[in-house]
């Protein structure tokens, strides 16, 4: 397994300052709102559930639903304002710790590359656009394969998929820090982001083949349908631009 766990900035102009606004806002959110976790009424009411989307409606009540072989009562609370809301709030929650880490830790790789080179108004609209898109990819494929609706979702993955996306077309050669096979090496940006899509489209697939909601809670047509958002839109975000440093 490749694991990034850097690259090289070298002829980045700008610093990466929503970047690291946004690194921050996550960490806060799950920090002082969901109470490192615990806040279960904060989470289940801010959380993307994919029946309120598709019927505008709140779901305000506990549901059963069955996760492979287990079956669990989900608490879902009322969320205040429109449903809709959730698309954008929930890409700040994240479910667990290491959720939060492991998200942060690619955004923090390669969000600030992207950054320098939409600049930094035009990387803030293209991250939350791409999130939430992401979202609706979620929410879209949940009714298409016949998953569970009422299944809540959350964290930044779709967002970072983007700019992963985004990654993959503007920097393939960007030299990529990664752990393989217990070493750390470099490899081209579109070995280690091309191998990590696959992966997704694996597991996607593997999902899909043995059932509803057999992925163990990882939404993965998000990360897909993020990625893919992130590599068709970046150019658009950045016409106008100015062009990014030479590498």
């Amino acid at each position: 397994m490749v694991f990034p766990i850097g690259d090289d900035n070298t002829g980045r102009l700008r610093t990466p300052y929503v970047t690291y606004l946004l690194i921050a806002m996550n960490v806060l959110v799950f920090v002082l709102f969901q109470g490192m976790g615990n806040n279960e009424r904060f989470t289940y009411s801010f959380s993307t559930v994919p029946q309120e989307i598709r019927t505008g409606e709140d779901v305000a009540r506990p549901v059963r639903v069955e996760i492979g072989d287990q079956s669990a009562v989900i608490p879902l609370q009322e969320t205040p304002g429109s449903v809709y809301l959730t698309l954008l709030v929930s890409m700040f929650m994240h479910g667990s710790l290491m959720h939060l880490l492991g998200n942060m830790l690619f955004l923090w790789i390669f969000g600030d590359n992207i950054e320098d080179d939409l600049g930094h108004g035009r990387y803030t609209a293209f991250y939350l656009a791409t999130g939430v898109l992401a979202s609706i990819a979620h929410v879209v494929s949940t009714f298409v394969f016949g998953d569970n609706p009422f299944i809540p979702s959350l964290g930044a993955s779709g967002a970072i998929s983007a700019v992963m996306g985004a990654y993959l077309v503007m920097h393939p050669h960007r030299r990529v820090r990664v752990l393989l096979l217990r070493m750390i090496t470099q490899v081209p940006g579109y070995v280690a982001v091309g191998l990590w899509f696959i992966l997704q489209l694996i597991s996607a697939y593997g999902v899909l083949g043995q059932g509803p909601q057999s992925g163990g809670g990882v939404a993965f047509m998000a990360h897909i349908g993020g990625f893919i958002a992130g590599a068709v839109l970046v150019r658009i975000f950045a016409i106008g631009s100015r062009p990014p440093a030479r590498r």
